[in-house]
């Protein structure tokens, strides 16, 4: 918060008058800092990842990595797809990729058990953190329609241009269309989420460098899940469908 103090004047040749002096302070928006008061939070394995506000909702600013729940239970790598047994991968079958863009986990890994949930806030820990949860569609539509009523956030001031405003500046392969997150990459992460394109698994391993898709908690339909998507030539954030056996990122948001 910036406080201003403003007092009108006027000078002639009989000398200086000056008006009642008024005072008036602008907020500062918390977005793009860390949450306040959790700057930080740490996973069971003790890896640590920093926090990103962004409007009412406190998100993880960095893909999660965890090898276990947090009850230490462990998470088995996989090398082949399941829509029963909870599987991570490494991105592109490397596991020095993990540092950078975290695992991906097919749904039963997300979800641990729990059902589907369309409430906001989700409810599901999952595989999040002890305080954290799985967001919901209902929370990930919170976060873009957040942006996209921020005329900052939106590319040439096109509501429905707001993939910049969260994709990272870094890593993501490059695009000749205007307002693309591969257009002009040193532009993106007005937010601070910094969305790194970490591909995904789906018995394969495709797209890193093009594209990253994020898991929520709810249904889409029988055997599959919505997810949000970034890509390299796309302005907009997609909202798209999972099924439950691909290997995609997550994000945790606090409870």
């Amino acid at each position: 918060m910036t406080t201003y103090y403003v007092r009108a004047y006027a000078t002639n040749s009989a000398g200086t008058v000056y008006g009642q002096q008024v005072l008036f302070t602008t907020a500062t928006s918390p977005d793009g800092r860390p949450c306040p008061g959790i700057p930080t939070l740490t996973d069971v394995d003790g890896n640590i990842y920093n926090t990103v506000q962004i409007g009412n909702q406190c998100w993880m600013k960095e893909n999660l990595r965890t090898t276990k729940y947090a009850d230490n239970t462990a998470i088995a790598l996989g090398n082949e797809t399941s829509t029963t047994t909870a599987y991570r991968y490494y991105p592109m079958n490397n596991s020095s990729n993990v540092a950078t863009y975290g695992y991906l986990y097919n749904w039963p890994a997300v979800m641990r058990n729990s059902t589907s949930s369309a409430n906001n806030p989700s409810g599901v820990q999952g595989i999040c953190p002890t305080g954290w949860h799985v967001p919901s569609d209902a929370e990930w539509t919170q976060l873009t329609d957040y942006i996209s009523s921020q005329s900052p956030y939106c590319c040439s001031s096109n509501t429905s241009y707001n993939a910049k405003a969260l994709a990272s500046t870094t890593g993501w392969y490059s695009s000749a269309n205007t307002c693309a997150v591969g257009n002009t990459p040193s532009g993106n992460n007005a937010t601070g989420f910094g969305a790194l394109p970490a591909g995904y698994y789906y018995g394969g391993y495709l797209n890193l460098g093009n594209f990253v898709y994020f898991w929520s908690a709810t249904e889409s339909d029988s055997s599959y899940a919505y997810l949000r998507g970034l890509g390299r030539d796309y302005a907009g954030v997609g909202r798209n469908n999972g099924h439950y056996y691909d290997g995609f990122s997550v994000r945790c948001l606090c409870d």
